[in-house]
């Protein structure tokens, strides 16, 4: 009786060539996350909504420089700037101050 061993080798990297963006929207006051805010990631014009938890991602973008914008009903507007680089998640927390009333 002989015995055979099959062994495989692949032969595609697992490199992920893409990045990511992801983050938390957070009222700057009290640090709760902001749900059902819109944030948009130019120059592509993808636009996202945060979850219950204030959570975003963006997946499978170009490596470049992108401007994450965030918006919600009663508060300033705010942007950061970021560099996305192949293979890496990066992570833009973002903070929103509410629009005082008069």
């Amino acid at each position: 009786m002989s015995l055979v061993f099959v062994t495989s080798c692949s032969s595609t990297n697992d490199y992920e060539i893409f990045a990511k963006i992801q983050g938390h929207v957070t009222d700057y006051q009290t640090g709760e996350p902001l749900q059902n805010a819109s944030v948009t990631l130019s120059p592509l014009g993808l636009s996202k909504q945060t979850d219950s938890n204030g959570f975003y991602q963006f997946e499978g973008l170009d490596a470049q420089q992108y401007t994450v914008t965030v918006q919600k009903l009663d508060y300033q507007p705010n942007r950061k700037t970021v560099t996305a680089i192949s293979g890496e998640i990066q992570q833009v927390d973002i903070q929103l101050t509410i629009i005082p009333k008069k």
